[in-house]
């Protein structure tokens, strides 16, 4: 891999041969794992400037119609955020010379105030070829990070790092962007907008007024309905660009027209009749690549992140493909034309906890690898991890054409589905319907698609080796119960996560620089002198880490999350405050007061503080609090599966019961789903 420096450039063809279309990514993160901005694209002429209005492509305006620039949206990461753009480097006009790179941060905020700003770009077979690291962003709210340029026919990239103190309107204004002067003032330096317009620029967000009107996003609340617009250069009475509506289910379900309970709706894809794991392989793969064909939505946020173009897809199953002596079968075959050429994907899938099979996969590589194909995406219940394939294969390096192997779990695909039909909508009522229905399928006890669901054979001798004390550490069971305990937790992210609507993720910030193989040994010999498992998880919008405890001596599981002592104000009146606001919280959650030192504070239930929240108060004179601990106990379940008394599923429910009867009554958490909510439909 190449890495740049500021002021740099280097040919794409010296770097890879599959170059026709590539993904440039742009990231960044912070201590609190919340910082957050937006990328941009403009397309440049000879001369430096787009060609009109439609050449800039935001938040508001991803796709170009050509094909050439489509922004993928953002991927969560371990503390921040990674946003992709998809580049079909053939498709880009010959009148464009340029295409700048960029990204802005919003309502005053400043990249410096960043950690691990960078640009990546990877080749069509996801093989990453350079990458940019930004050391120096300072007090600027936008800045370019780099640019694709051509020199004769061949495409080149140059590390440029320039920051914008005038935030987007200021750089999308220097390349000859035209923003409405009624609609957005100028930013000035310390990111507020100007006394006139204030109210107009502040904000550059797609779901707030301000200078996406002068972008063209949505209608002002100022104006009637249409009358917020862009002017384009040459066109001053162009019809204006409004944000399409989107499509949710419902908050709550329709009152049913059954006469009693055991009426069953008709559904689209019935599980109930399946008796094989034959059976559910096939059903699950036609249905997953059914629904991904018919949703465009859907189908491009999955293929996406593996690299696929944004166009037009079809998807098959059952296709016999020549292999030796044997043809092979792979489950499924996706097919995405854009541009007058394909990209290819051939799938294979497991249901029910059946594991995937190297030779298998290995021969849908060689296979993919003859015939040109760029992918082979494996899906079952197993969660991959980070540095640690599911299955290992090797890579003929004779061959100039690269196979990516790529892996979904059934719990991703269930997460992404009810990320769209229950936050951020889709096209059109029939496509949130088939989510519903593709949601409904995979929750289906028959299915044989619910996630990870067994800690594995290595579990109930742990256990028993923790209370025998003969557990020694460098045991390979201990890091096997390591690994699945890392699985489950990122898969218990996946579903609050789908829950909320918002970002849970696994907190690594501790972490970071760390070979995640070398880290998971370290937590096995934890794991062996103490018996416990644990790990952070971090809830986008709510203050403080949720922590998850099991501690396999006593049979126990522990959620907790720490809170900061507020700024100002007297220690008396925060208890107070803490106590009245968890006053629907449940009574046995403990509360304990952090204080400087290594002698813990006071602490009780939440049942005996309610009426003294004086006890929380350090009855030592002059001892500093620091914050307060809240955390519930419970019992955690002795089996591997998923039967209702088995482990996952209690990690599952004391995580859920955590945040909806804890954290929802903190300051600045929004409210969780209820029940009725999150089953509507």
């Amino acid at each position: 891999m190449h890495e740049m420096i500021k002021g740099s450039n280097v040919s794409l063809a010296a770097l890879s041969e599959n170059i026709d279309s590539v993904i440039v990514s742009l990231s960044w993160g912070s201590s609190t794992g919340e910082g957050d901005a937006d990328v941009s694209v403009l397309l440049l002429n000879g001369n430096g400037k787009v060609r009109s209005d439609a050449d800039f492509h935001f938040y508001n305006n991803p796709v170009a119609a050509d094909g050439s620039v489509q922004l993928l949206g953002k991927t969560p990461t371990a503390d921040g955020n990674e946003d992709r753009i998809s580049f079909d480097l053939t498709a880009v006009s010959a009148e464009i010379d340029r295409i700048v790179l960029a990204a802005s941060r919003y309502e005053g905020a400043r990249f410096g105030e960043l950690e691990g700003v960078k640009l990546a770009l990877a080749d069509g077979g996801g093989e990453e070829l350079l990458r940019f690291a930004i050391d120096d962003a300072d007090a600027v709210s936008a800045i370019i990070f780099g640019e694709l340029y051509r020199r004769a026919e061949d495409w080149k990239f140059r590390a440029v790092g320039q920051g914008y103190d005038a935030g987007l309107a200021g750089l999308a204004t220097d390349f000859g962007v035209d923003i409405d002067d009624d609609a957005a003032a100028e930013e000035t330096p310390d990111g507020t907008a100007g006394d006139a317009q204030a109210d107009a620029t502040a904000p550059v967000r797609p779901d707030e007024p301000g200078l996406q009107e002068a972008l063209g996003a949505v209608p002002s609340p100022r104006q009637p309905e249409g009358e917020g617009r862009q002017t384009l250069p040459g066109n001053p009475a162009a019809r204006p660009r409004t944000a399409k509506k989107k499509v949710t289910l419902p908050k709550a379900a329709r009152k049913t027209l059954a006469e009693n309970e055991s009426w069953r709706d008709a559904r689209l894809f019935p599980a109930s009749a399946l008796k094989s794991d034959r059976e559910r392989e096939t059903r699950a793969t036609s249905v997953l690549l059914s629904v991904m064909a018919q949703v465009p939505e859907f189908g491009r946020r999955l293929t996406a992140a593996f690299g696929a173009p944004a166009g037009r897809m079809e998807t098959f199953t059952e296709v016999t493909l020549p292999h030796g002596d044997t043809p092979r079968r792979p489950d499924g075959v996706i097919r995405v034309a854009r541009a007058g050429k394909l990209w290819t994907a051939l799938v294979e899938t497991k249901t029910n906890g059946s594991a995937l099979k190297a030779d298998q996969v290995q021969a849908y590589m060689d296979i993919a690898a003859r015939r040109g194909y760029e992918a082979v995406i494996t899906l079952s219940n197993d969660v991959a991890l980070e540095g640690s394939p599911l299955v290992e294969v090797k890579i003929d390096g004779r061959r100039k054409h690269r196979v990516a192997l790529w892996h979904l779990s059934w719990a991703e695909v269930a997460h992404q589905a009810q990320m769209l039909i229950r936050h951020e909508g889709v096209g059109n009522a029939a496509h949130a319907w088939l989510l519903q229905e593709l949601l409904h399928y995979l929750r289906h006890e028959n299915s044989g698609c619910h996630g990870f669901q067994n800690m594995g054979p290595a579990w109930v001798p742990v256990r028993n080796g923790i209370d025998d004390e003969t557990l020694c550490q460098g045991d390979p069971r201990a890091l096997e119960v390591v690994e699945n305990w890392e699985r489950l937790i990122r898969q218990v992210c996946l579903r609050l996560g789908g829950e909320l609507g918002r970002k849970v993720l696994p907190d690594h910030r501790a972490k970071r620089g760390i070979d995640p193989k070398v880290l998971r040994a370290r937590l096995a010999d934890q794991l062996c002198l103490d018996g416990r498992l644990q790990s952070s998880v971090r809830i986008e919008q709510t203050p403080g880490v949720l922590t998850v405890s099991a501690d396999l001596r006593t049979g126990k599981l522990r959620t907790s999350i720490e809170i900061p002592a507020p700024e100002q104000g007297y220690p008396l009146s925060w208890a107070k405050r803490l106590v009245r606001r968890l006053a629907e919280a449940p009574a046995d959650l403990h509360i304990e007061t952090l204080v400087d030192g290594e002698k813990g504070g006071p602490r009780g239930t939440l049942e005996r503080l309610r009426p003294e929240p004086a006890d929380l108060l350090p009855k030592e004179a002059g001892t500093q609090i620091t914050g307060f601990r809240l955390s519930l106990l419970k019992s955690m379940g002795s089996t591997r599966g998923n039967a209702e008394s088995g482990f996952i599923r209690s990690v599952d429910d004391a995580v859920n019961r955590f945040y909806t009867g804890v954290a929802v009554h903190l300051d600045g958490v929004p409210r969780a789903p209820s029940k009725a909510e999150s089953t509507a439909g």
